[in-house]
């Protein structure tokens, strides 16, 4: 039992959801537009992204607007280093499994680095001193690499899109870092305010884009849909052109 309370609640929490969600959406026929987007469950993800919306409007943008009060750009920085520098050890594996060589040598000096000289990864010397770029991966983009098709597009509760392919990739990602097998008391506390933290760093910095969309689109969750997937294919091909599917001239 001790074991279970050391994962990552919420990222589990999004499998079970997940399951729940596939068994639930599949009680409304898809229409042929529905199938041609890869979106079988339409219906039930508009409401879902609903759902959200007031998630968002009531919790989540205020506790944003709170945090941008009372932690100062410099601290909201180091947070956000810190918690991409956490990371990096799953990052560091998925690069070696997608057979990114380079990538993984660049993940490894980061958190060298970042870690030793950047006091815990609160500051970025590996950026501002030695001009390593950051970039990250999980099991997912794994997954694709691989070839694995991201399965039929899912929003869930609270997480927003996530399909089979990226939510099962996110459990994965759990058992890789290794902060789910250090031993220590409090362990779940860590879990819950380092998910906490992320969410407030993301939609700290996604705030902006994501309005502007919401303002300019006809129909949102289309627009959502598709701005999705392309920044996803993207970090899938780590920011190399399309090569597939291009049109024949």
């Amino acid at each position: 039992m001790a074991g279970f309370c050391r994962r990552d609640v919420v990222t589990l929490a999004a499998a079970v959801l997940l399951a729940g969600w596939l068994g639930g959406c599949a009680t409304t026929p898809p229409t042929p537009e529905m199938l041609a987007a890869n979106d079988p469950f339409e219906p039930t993800n508009r409401e879902t992204l609903k759902l959200n919306g007031k998630i968002d409007k009531y919790f989540v943008i205020p506790t944003v607007a709170a945090y941008f009060f009372i932690v100062p750009d410099g601290g909201r920085r180091a947070i956000h280093n810190f918690l991409q520098n956490v990371s990096l050890p799953t990052v560091f594996v998925n690069d070696v499994l997608q057979g990114e060589t380079k990538r993984a040598g660049q993940t490894f000096a980061r958190f060298t680095i970042n870690t030793t000289l950047g006091l815990g990864g609160f500051f970025d010397p590996a950026t501002k001193k030695f001009r390593i770029p950051a970039h990250s991966e999980d099991f997912g983009q794994t997954l694709a690499v691989w070839g694995v098709g991201e399965g039929p597009y899912l929003i869930l509760p609270v997480i927003g899109p996530q399909p089979p392919r990226d939510a099962f990739g996110q459990v994965v990602d759990v058992f890789l870092d290794p902060t789910t097998h250090i031993h220590f008391k409090q362990h779940l506390w860590w879990d819950v305010g380092r998910y906490y933290f992320t969410l407030l760093d993301l939609r700290g910095q996604t705030y902006s884009t994501v309005q502007g969309i919401q303002r300019g689109s006809v129909d949102y969750y289309a627009s959502l849909r598709s701005l999705y997937r392309q920044l996803r294919n993207n970090e899938i091909r780590n920011g190399r052109p399309e090569t597939e599917n291009l049109p024949e001239f």
